[in-house]
């Protein structure tokens, strides 16, 4: 696989070549060089409410698929922790609940909540034991309000990554949002998944593709603006109505916004609607192949099904439809890359150049 290039200036540039979306080596180069040293949702502080609560999960699973347990101590203090035995590599934890320690039920050994060895059984005259090694592995994470961010090896700090959101949005009451099962839904798309987050980081496409949204949205006025590892395209609204009620500590305070999109590098999307917040999670599942997840926490259910962020779902069966036509045009023997739209697809360009900085 040729190195990845893309130039600086977006006049000049090239996208992707169509290799990046279909290669499954590297498929396996992004999932060791890009998702393993980025911050991940993996959900909120209600998986373990209260102090002995244990939760285990898979991050990022079909990918990733690093096995992990979150807990809440005696001292009410959390700890993310690798769910794998340090004795014979066995999952610790298997089911949610509340519990005093962890104990593997392979060969007994326990560990404290912390993930501190406690005891063996038979392991008398064992040189060297126990060491530090014998410790369930600590996990990088961190949080916004309730909301849980983890990474195998971050390559940046998640405040880092966090502080322009918190910044431009940090007044909404996240405390106070909850989580809606009922309205949280899994997609299917048979597509590279960077494909889908080429269409998600533009709305170049949304007067040609969704006919409800851009009703609701001024095209005219929607902007795009990068941070380090991320970006916000800023929806405002058509006529004023469904927006924000800003505070006035807001640097968007007399503006009729109707919705926050923000990308995380490299598969998260928070987009804050005035009833709430949709995160959209992508998983990998193989070169061709993404499973989106649609994570809904509401904060005011009465304006639900109303402006921007009214049907979700509709806009999502739109996008999965391009994408997949996408994914099948990519395959072409007449398609290699094309040129960006220096109005309107700076955010993709942006993408683009952080996966050739960290797939190089």
């Amino acid at each position: 696989m040729a190195q990845l290039s893309v130039h600086e200036r977006i006049e000049e540039a090239w996208t992707l070549p169509s290799t990046f979306y279909k290669d499954p080596e590297m498929f396996g180069i992004v999932r060791e060089k890009v998702f393993a040293k980025s911050w991940q949702f993996v959900g909120d502080t209600d998986m373990a409410k209260v102090a002995g609560a244990v939760h285990p999960f898979t991050l990022l699973e079909g990918y990733l698929d690093e096995p992990m347990v979150l807990t809440r101590d005696t001292q009410d203090k959390f700890h993310l922790l690798s769910n794998v035995c340090t004795h014979r590599g066995m999952q610790v934890v298997e089911g949610s609940g509340n519990e005093r320690f962890l104990r593997c039920r392979y060969h007994g050994r326990r560990f404290g909540l912390d993930g501190c060895f406690q005891h063996m059984p038979e392991f008398e005259g064992a040189c060297g034991f126990p060491s530090a090694s014998d410790n369930l592995a600590k996990v990088p994470f961190g949080n916004w309000s309730k909301l849980l961010f983890a990474s195998v090896n971050p390559k940046v700090r998640l405040d880092d990554v966090l502080k322009p959101i918190i910044d431009r949005v940090g007044w909404l009451p996240l405390h106070e949002f909850f989580f809606d099962s009922t309205r949280s839904r899994d997609y299917l798309v048979r597509a590279n998944w960077a494909l889908y987050v080429d269409n998600y980081l533009e709305g170049f496409h949304i007067p040609f593709i969704h006919a409800s949204l851009n009703e609701t949205l001024d095209y005219g006025n929607y902007t795009t603006e990068p941070f380090d590892w991320g970006n916000l395209q800023l929806a405002v609204s058509k006529g004023g109505e469904n927006c924000f009620t800003l505070p006035p500590s807001s640097p968007d305070f007399g503006k009729d916004i109707s919705a926050y999109y923000y990308w995380l590098f490299p598969n998260t999307m928070l987009n804050f609607y005035p009833w709430g917040l949709s995160i959209n999670v992508l998983r990998p599942l193989a070169p061709d192949l993404t499973k989106i997840s649609f994570l809904c926490y509401v904060w005011d259910a009465a304006k639900i099904g109303q402006g921007a962020g009214a049907d979700l779902d509709r806009v999502e069966r739109e996008d999965e439809q391009v994408v997949e036509l996408v994914q099948r045009g990519v395959r072409s023997r007449f398609y290699d890359k094309g040129r960006y739209s220096p109005t309107r697809e700076q955010n993709v360009h942006q993408f683009h150049r952080l996966l050739a900085a960290n797939v190089s």
